[in-house]
Protein backbone atom coordinates (compact mmCIF):
# COMPACT_ATOMS: atom_id res chain seq x y z
CA UNK A 1 0.00 0.00 0.00
CA UNK A 2 1.56 3.32 -1.03
CA UNK A 3 2.38 5.72 1.81
CA UNK A 4 0.77 9.12 1.93
CA UNK A 5 2.97 12.12 1.08
CA UNK A 6 4.07 14.12 4.10
CA UNK A 7 2.30 17.48 4.33
CA UNK A 8 4.71 20.22 5.35
CA UNK A 9 2.88 22.94 7.28
CA UNK A 10 3.15 26.61 6.38
CA UNK A 11 4.06 28.83 9.33
CA UNK A 12 3.67 32.58 9.71
CA UNK A 13 5.65 35.05 11.79
CA UNK A 14 6.77 38.67 11.99
CA UNK A 15 9.48 39.84 9.61
CA UNK A 16 12.72 41.36 10.84
CA UNK A 17 15.94 42.64 9.31
CA UNK A 18 17.56 39.21 9.06
CA UNK A 19 14.79 38.21 6.64
CA UNK A 20 15.63 40.93 4.10
CA UNK A 21 18.01 38.88 1.89
CA UNK A 22 15.43 36.08 1.56
CA UNK A 23 12.63 38.58 0.90
CA UNK A 24 14.76 40.26 -1.76
CA UNK A 25 15.48 36.91 -3.39
CA UNK A 26 11.76 36.07 -3.37
CA UNK A 27 10.90 39.36 -5.08
CA UNK A 28 13.54 38.64 -7.73
CA UNK A 29 11.75 35.40 -8.62
CA UNK A 30 8.74 37.63 -9.43
CA UNK A 31 10.97 39.90 -11.55
CA UNK A 32 10.39 42.85 -9.22
CA UNK A 33 13.04 45.60 -9.53
CA UNK A 34 13.53 46.20 -5.80
CA UNK A 35 17.08 46.26 -4.45
CA UNK A 36 17.96 44.94 -1.01
CA UNK A 37 18.22 48.61 0.02
CA UNK A 38 14.64 49.21 -1.15
CA UNK A 39 13.40 46.36 1.02
CA UNK A 40 15.33 47.72 3.99
CA UNK A 41 13.83 51.18 3.49
CA UNK A 42 10.20 50.02 3.48
CA UNK A 43 10.59 47.53 6.33
CA UNK A 44 12.18 50.26 8.45
CA UNK A 45 8.98 52.30 8.11
CA UNK A 46 6.46 49.55 8.76
CA UNK A 47 5.56 46.05 9.89
CA UNK A 48 6.05 42.84 7.94
CA UNK A 49 5.07 39.18 8.02
CA UNK A 50 6.53 36.12 6.31
CA UNK A 51 5.21 32.71 5.38
CA UNK A 52 7.64 29.80 5.63
CA UNK A 53 7.66 26.15 4.62
CA UNK A 54 10.37 23.92 6.06
CA UNK A 55 12.30 27.06 7.03
CA UNK A 56 12.22 28.57 3.53
CA UNK A 57 10.48 31.89 2.92
CA UNK A 58 7.57 31.48 0.50
CA UNK A 59 5.58 34.67 1.11
CA UNK A 60 5.73 38.23 2.43
CA UNK A 61 3.35 41.07 3.31
CA UNK A 62 4.09 44.52 4.72
CA UNK A 63 1.98 47.39 6.04
CA UNK A 64 2.51 50.99 7.11
CA UNK A 65 0.50 52.92 9.69
CA UNK A 66 0.15 56.58 8.71
CA UNK A 67 -1.95 58.08 11.49
CA UNK A 68 -5.54 56.82 11.25
CA UNK A 69 -4.74 55.75 7.70
CA UNK A 70 -2.47 53.03 6.33
CA UNK A 71 -1.16 51.33 3.23
CA UNK A 72 -0.04 47.80 2.54
CA UNK A 73 2.05 46.10 -0.10
CA UNK A 74 5.00 43.84 -0.91
CA UNK A 75 2.44 41.02 -1.03
CA UNK A 76 4.34 38.10 -2.58
CA UNK A 77 3.71 34.36 -2.71
CA UNK A 78 6.25 32.20 -4.53
CA UNK A 79 4.86 30.93 -7.85
CA UNK A 80 4.88 27.27 -6.82
CA UNK A 81 2.84 28.05 -3.67
CA UNK A 82 0.16 30.27 -5.18
CA UNK A 83 -3.47 29.23 -5.01
CA UNK A 84 -3.09 27.63 -1.55
CA UNK A 85 -4.52 30.46 0.58
CA UNK A 86 -1.12 31.77 1.67
CA UNK A 87 -1.72 35.25 0.28
CA UNK A 88 -5.06 35.47 2.07
CA UNK A 89 -3.49 34.37 5.36
CA UNK A 90 -0.77 37.02 5.03
CA UNK A 91 -3.37 39.68 4.18
CA UNK A 92 -5.35 38.81 7.30
CA UNK A 93 -2.22 39.30 9.40
CA UNK A 94 -1.52 42.78 8.04
CA UNK A 95 -5.17 43.81 8.27
CA UNK A 96 -5.28 42.64 11.89
CA UNK A 97 -2.18 44.74 12.59
CA UNK A 98 -3.82 47.81 11.00
CA UNK A 99 -7.20 47.52 12.71
CA UNK A 100 -9.95 49.84 11.51
CA UNK A 101 -7.67 52.29 9.73
CA UNK A 102 -8.60 53.51 6.28
CA UNK A 103 -6.22 51.35 4.24
CA UNK A 104 -4.91 51.75 0.69
CA UNK A 105 -3.25 49.33 -1.70
CA UNK A 106 -2.40 49.05 -5.39
CA UNK A 107 -3.70 45.79 -6.87
CA UNK A 108 -2.62 43.73 -9.83
CA UNK A 109 -5.42 42.14 -11.88
CA UNK A 110 -4.51 38.76 -10.34
CA UNK A 111 -4.69 40.08 -6.78
CA UNK A 112 -7.83 42.20 -7.12
CA UNK A 113 -10.40 39.39 -6.46
CA UNK A 114 -8.75 38.52 -3.14
CA UNK A 115 -8.69 42.15 -2.05
CA UNK A 116 -12.35 42.56 -2.95
CA UNK A 117 -13.17 39.52 -0.78
CA UNK A 118 -11.45 41.31 2.10
CA UNK A 119 -13.52 44.48 1.72
CA UNK A 120 -11.39 46.64 -0.59
CA UNK A 121 -13.10 48.66 -3.33
CA UNK A 122 -11.56 50.17 -6.46
CA UNK A 123 -11.03 53.93 -6.30
CA UNK A 124 -8.91 54.68 -9.39
CA UNK A 125 -5.85 53.60 -11.33
CA UNK A 126 -2.09 53.97 -11.01
CA UNK A 127 0.05 54.08 -14.15
CA UNK A 128 3.68 52.93 -13.99
CA UNK A 129 5.97 54.86 -16.36
CA UNK A 130 9.67 54.25 -16.81
CA UNK A 131 12.50 54.66 -19.26
CA UNK A 132 15.49 56.83 -20.07
CA UNK A 133 14.72 60.35 -18.92
CA UNK A 134 15.06 63.18 -21.43
CA UNK A 135 14.02 66.82 -21.51
CA UNK A 136 10.30 67.26 -22.27
CA UNK A 137 9.41 69.40 -25.30
CA UNK A 138 8.46 72.53 -23.35
CA UNK A 139 9.95 74.15 -20.28
CA UNK A 140 7.39 75.52 -17.83
CA UNK A 141 7.77 78.63 -15.68
CA UNK A 142 5.32 80.78 -13.73
CA UNK A 143 5.50 84.46 -12.69
CA UNK A 144 6.26 84.92 -9.01
CA UNK A 145 7.31 81.31 -8.61
CA UNK A 146 10.60 79.48 -8.60
CA UNK A 147 11.93 75.93 -8.40
CA UNK A 148 14.82 75.42 -6.00
CA UNK A 149 16.54 72.64 -4.08
CA UNK A 150 15.16 71.65 -0.69
CA UNK A 151 16.74 73.04 2.48
CA UNK A 152 16.09 71.62 5.98
CA UNK A 153 13.93 74.61 6.84
CA UNK A 154 11.39 73.37 4.26
CA UNK A 155 10.70 70.11 6.10
CA UNK A 156 7.66 71.22 8.08
CA UNK A 157 6.00 72.82 5.05
CA UNK A 158 6.67 69.78 2.84
CA UNK A 159 5.17 67.39 5.38
CA UNK A 160 2.13 69.63 5.75
CA UNK A 161 1.63 69.68 1.97
CA UNK A 162 2.06 65.91 1.71
CA UNK A 163 -0.48 65.32 4.47
CA UNK A 164 -3.00 67.71 2.92
CA UNK A 165 -2.65 66.20 -0.55
CA UNK A 166 -3.27 62.63 0.66
CA UNK A 167 -5.35 63.00 3.81
CA UNK A 168 -2.78 60.80 5.55
CA UNK A 169 -0.31 61.46 8.37
CA UNK A 170 2.90 61.06 6.38
CA UNK A 171 5.38 62.70 8.74
CA UNK A 172 7.59 59.61 9.15
CA UNK A 173 7.39 58.53 5.50
CA UNK A 174 8.20 61.98 4.13
CA UNK A 175 10.95 62.52 6.68
CA UNK A 176 12.62 59.30 5.56
CA UNK A 177 12.24 60.21 1.89
CA UNK A 178 13.76 63.65 2.42
CA UNK A 179 16.77 61.96 4.03
CA UNK A 180 17.08 59.26 1.35
CA UNK A 181 16.71 61.32 -1.82
CA UNK A 182 16.88 64.75 -3.41
CA UNK A 183 13.99 67.18 -3.28
CA UNK A 184 12.92 70.15 -5.38
CA UNK A 185 10.56 72.74 -3.95
CA UNK A 186 8.11 75.00 -5.77
CA UNK A 187 8.23 78.34 -3.97
CA UNK A 188 5.35 80.77 -4.54
CA UNK A 189 5.71 84.28 -3.13
CA UNK A 190 8.10 83.02 -0.46
CA UNK A 191 6.06 79.96 0.58
CA UNK A 192 6.45 76.28 -0.29
CA UNK A 193 3.59 75.40 -2.65
CA UNK A 194 4.69 72.03 -4.07
CA UNK A 195 7.53 69.52 -4.17
CA UNK A 196 8.89 66.38 -5.80
CA UNK A 197 11.44 63.83 -4.57
CA UNK A 198 13.96 61.83 -6.61
CA UNK A 199 15.58 58.81 -4.92
CA UNK A 200 17.59 55.71 -5.83
CA UNK A 201 15.31 52.77 -6.55
CA UNK A 202 15.39 49.51 -8.49
CA UNK A 203 17.21 49.76 -11.82
CA UNK A 204 17.96 53.48 -11.39
CA UNK A 205 15.89 56.18 -9.72
CA UNK A 206 12.25 56.90 -8.90
CA UNK A 207 10.37 60.19 -8.76
CA UNK A 208 7.70 60.43 -6.09
CA UNK A 209 5.79 61.81 -4.47
CA UNK A 210 4.93 64.82 -6.62
CA UNK A 211 2.58 67.25 -4.89
CA UNK A 212 1.23 70.33 -6.64
CA UNK A 213 -1.91 72.37 -7.18
CA UNK A 214 -2.37 71.51 -10.86
CA UNK A 215 -0.98 69.50 -13.76
CA UNK A 216 1.27 72.23 -15.17
CA UNK A 217 3.01 72.71 -11.83
CA UNK A 218 3.41 68.93 -11.50
CA UNK A 219 5.07 68.90 -14.93
CA UNK A 220 7.48 71.62 -13.83
CA UNK A 221 8.41 69.68 -10.69
CA UNK A 222 9.13 66.56 -12.75
CA UNK A 223 10.94 68.43 -15.55
CA UNK A 224 13.34 69.88 -12.98
CA UNK A 225 15.07 66.48 -12.77
CA UNK A 226 15.80 66.32 -16.50
CA UNK A 227 18.99 68.36 -16.12
CA UNK A 228 20.83 66.23 -13.60
CA UNK A 229 19.26 62.90 -14.58
CA UNK A 230 18.90 63.08 -18.36
CA UNK A 231 20.02 59.72 -19.76
CA UNK A 232 19.27 57.90 -16.50
CA UNK A 233 16.72 55.12 -16.03
CA UNK A 234 13.81 56.61 -14.06
CA UNK A 235 10.46 55.30 -12.83
CA UNK A 236 7.39 57.28 -11.82
CA UNK A 237 3.92 56.01 -10.81
CA UNK A 238 1.15 58.53 -11.46
CA UNK A 239 -2.56 58.57 -10.78
CA UNK A 240 -5.03 58.00 -13.56
CA UNK A 241 -6.40 61.48 -12.90
CA UNK A 242 -2.98 63.15 -13.19
CA UNK A 243 -3.24 64.05 -16.88
CA UNK A 244 0.49 63.36 -17.22
CA UNK A 245 0.61 60.18 -19.28
CA UNK A 246 1.22 61.66 -22.73
CA UNK A 247 3.63 64.29 -21.42
CA UNK A 248 5.66 61.67 -19.54
CA UNK A 249 6.04 59.64 -22.72
CA UNK A 250 7.52 62.71 -24.42
CA UNK A 251 10.01 62.88 -21.53
CA UNK A 252 11.07 59.28 -22.23
CA UNK A 253 8.98 57.70 -19.47
CA UNK A 254 6.74 55.18 -21.22
CA UNK A 255 3.72 53.59 -19.55
CA UNK A 256 4.50 49.92 -18.89
CA UNK A 257 1.81 48.81 -16.45
CA UNK A 258 -1.45 49.80 -14.76
CA UNK A 259 -2.59 48.94 -11.25
CA UNK A 260 -5.92 49.41 -9.51
CA UNK A 261 -5.97 51.75 -6.51
CA UNK A 262 -8.16 50.22 -3.79
CA UNK A 263 -9.32 51.29 -0.33
CA UNK A 264 -10.86 49.62 2.73
CA UNK A 265 -12.75 51.44 5.49
CA UNK A 266 -13.15 54.54 3.33
CA UNK A 267 -10.82 56.86 1.46
CA UNK A 268 -8.66 59.44 3.31
CA UNK A 269 -10.06 62.96 2.94
CA UNK A 270 -7.55 65.15 1.13
CA UNK A 271 -7.40 68.90 0.47
CA UNK A 272 -9.14 69.61 -2.85
CA UNK A 273 -6.68 72.44 -3.64
CA UNK A 274 -3.73 70.01 -3.76
CA UNK A 275 -3.07 66.71 -5.51
CA UNK A 276 -0.52 63.94 -5.20
CA UNK A 277 0.18 63.47 -8.91
CA UNK A 278 2.83 60.78 -8.42
CA UNK A 279 2.73 58.37 -5.49
CA UNK A 280 5.70 57.42 -3.34
CA UNK A 281 5.50 53.79 -4.45
CA UNK A 282 2.90 51.11 -5.01
CA UNK A 283 3.56 49.94 -1.44
CA UNK A 284 3.66 53.19 0.53
CA UNK A 285 1.18 54.85 -1.93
Amino acid sequence: MPSQATVIPVTYRAMDEKDLPAAHALSQTMRWPHRLEDWSFVLGLGTGFVAEEAGAMIGTALCWKQGQQASLGMIIVSPEHQGKGIGKALMKLVLEALGERSTLLIATPAGRPLYEQLGFIATGTIHQHQGTLKAPPRALSFPGETLRPYVPGDTEAIIALGNRATGMSRDEVLGALLAAGETVVLERHGEVAGFSIMRPFGRGHAIGPVVASDTDHAKALIAYWCGAYAGSFVRIDVTGASGLQGWLAQAGLIQVDTGVAMARHGVPQSDSTLQQFAIVSQALC
